[in-house]
């Protein structure tokens, strides 16, 4: 490629990089994949709506009990969650607030102001250890 080529290339990028909008529901989704890799979540607590989607389309919803707020370049999300009965809740809700910190900012490249963790209740049943 020669460099007036290399130039025209470089220019376009710049130019789209002014342009590039990411939508809340893209970073609710980050946020949702990184917070089911913590352990002690049982599951996200969502609203009906989100389950409905669910039972509807028969995928998960990844972003169910997940807020964003875009202001520009800084986002604040509010994690709304069930955790496992026994885990310490304070080391769970640090846990999520880092992943999804560094999973939202490193995808995105927003500015994660804030990162709330409710947690909605907690999960007694026992699962089968065998």
């Amino acid at each position: 490629m020669d460099e007036n080529n290399e130039n025209l290339v470089e220019n376009i990028l710049n130019e789209e990089e002014d342009n590039i909008n990411i939508y809340e529901e893209v970073v609710t989704t980050i946020a949702g994949i990184a917070v089911s890799d913590i352990s002690g979540v049982a599951e996200m607590a969502g609203g009906i709506a989100g389950g409905i989607t669910e039972v509807l389309s028969g995928k998960k919803n990844l972003s169910k009990g997940i807020k964003a707020d875009i202001d520009g370049n800084n986002v604040k999300i509010d994690v709304n969650i069930i955790v496992n009965y026994g885990v310490r809740i304070p080391d769970v809700a640090f846990d999520i607030q880092n992943k999804v910190k560094n999973s939202v900012e490193s995808m995105t490249g927003l500015r994660v102001e804030e990162v709330n963790v409710h947690v909605q209740g907690v999960n007694i049943e026992q699962t089968e250890e065998n």
